[in-house]
């Protein structure tokens, strides 16, 4: 088996990967689920653009995207974070919770 191949095999493994994610993501029971789902879709989609770089032999350019993609992936889990800690909204609810 050949790079190309495997590099094939790899990338469709980790697409069948994130569909229990998509799932925890849009059925998830608290937001903080939603949120972790989200950030491990977006760990995973920075591979297979890493792996799509190996394949078609354009890895310096989509080193860039990569790179790119998973500081804006890590810069939203980490606003999302501050927001919901920030403004006591509650995981569970997204409303507001009530002072002690």
């Amino acid at each position: 088996m050949d790079m190309h191949t495997f590099f094939q095999y790899a990338g469709i493994a980790l697409l069948v990967l994130m569909l229990p994610l998509v799932y925890r993501g849009f059925r998830g029971p608290t937001t903080l689920d939603r949120i972790v789902a989200a950030n491990t879709i977006g760990t995973k989609t920075t591979v297979l653009l890493l792996f799509i770089g190996l394949m078609f032999e354009r890895l310096e350019m989509f080193i860039d995207f990569a790179l790119t993609y998973a500081l804006l992936n890590f810069v939203a889990s980490l606003t999302l974070s501050w927001y919901f800690q920030r403004n006591r909204v509650s995981p569970e609810t997204l409303e507001p919770t009530e002072d002690i």
